[in-house]
């Protein structure tokens, strides 16, 4: 992808937002708020160089604790406002972030679409296995037979294998990350960035206040990092395995990437050979005729 980019480079308090930072003591959106930063920062991507799209939730109060172009959307529906952003302005360094509720539940189309159609941004899925933001509430993530604020004897439901499905759907860049790993993070930010297409990152995230069965001692006992260990990320079959199989350990890193298919906007057929962007050929026009039908 094409990134643009300003020698001097930015710094982490060129990221600085005056509004305090309201989430619980210990809560994971620290980890994901400062990868965040630091690697645009690496990236020497300017706050407006870049534009950040947010979900509602807790991680979505993360739009105003930063500094930059940001978008604060509709709970579910920031992946479509963040592909068309980027379908507008292809230059434009796109970054989604959602919860777990959100996009697997009222927004889970709009992510199966994202991966089918490889638009060329970055969804960082911020995963606490419930609603943070509406008092622990549990979502689709949440394991079955686990007690929660308003199920008391346990959810019902089956937990949606979340990475398997994400699978099944040919992705082309798929990541785990753990927010209490900040350095680890960071570069897979980067890489996501980078990537061709749709980059999807899940960020395992503590939530001390609500979520008592996956803590951030739990997370850092039980994360390792597959890069360490030598993994092909051109594996799928592979990276599938390890993105499933969380009985043990948990891996995390960059699990697979392909490189080699287009991204939706390579595939528009009325755009090939143009060097404008969308933004560019956006015209005015008098609409002045049509006055006289609505007087």
């Amino acid at each position: 992808m094409s990134i643009p980019l300003d020698s001097s480079g930015p710094q982490m308090k060129d990221y600085a937002s005056s509004q305090m930072c309201t989430w619980c003591d210990a809560c994971g959106d620290y980890g994901i708020w400062t990868a965040i930063k630091k690697a645009l920062v690496e990236l020497k991507i300017h706050p407006w160089q870049a534009l950040l799209c947010f979900d509602v939730g807790c991680h979505g109060n993360m739009a105003d604790k930063l500094n930059g172009y940001r978008f604060h959307g509709l709970h579910g529906r920031v992946i479509p406002f963040a592909a068309g952003a980027k379908i507008a302005n292809r230059t434009l360094p796109v970054i989604a972030v959602g919860g777990d509720g959100a996009s697997f539940s009222e927004g889970v189309g709009h992510l199966v679409h994202a991966i089918r159609s490889n638009y060329p941004i970055v969804f960082i899925l911020h995963n606490n296995a419930n609603y943070g933001l509406t008092t622990g509430q549990a979502s689709a993530l949440t394991p079955k037979g686990q007690k929660m604020n308003v199920s008391p004897n346990g959810i019902p439901e089956r937990m949606l294998p979340s990475m398997d499905f994400v699978f099944s759907l040919q992705p082309t860049f798929v990541a785990r990350g753990f927010s209490g790993d900040i350095p680890q993070l960071t570069g897979i930010l980067k890489e996501a960035i980078a990537h061709r297409g749709f980059a999807f990152v899940d960020v395992l995230q503590s939530c001390p206040t609500y979520n008592h069965f996956a803590t951030h001692d739990y997370l850092l006992e039980h994360c390792y990092d597959v890069g360490k260990e030598g993994h092909d990320a051109k594996n799928f079959e592979k990276a599938r395995q390890l993105a499933v199989d969380t009985s043990q350990r948990i891996a995390t890193g960059v699990l697979y990437r392909d490189e080699d298919v287009p991204d939706f906007c390579e595939e528009l057929v009325p755009r090939k050979g143009k060097t404008t962007e969308l933004i560019e050929e956006v015209q005015s026009a008098d609409i002045t005729r049509f006055y006289p039908e609505f007087i």
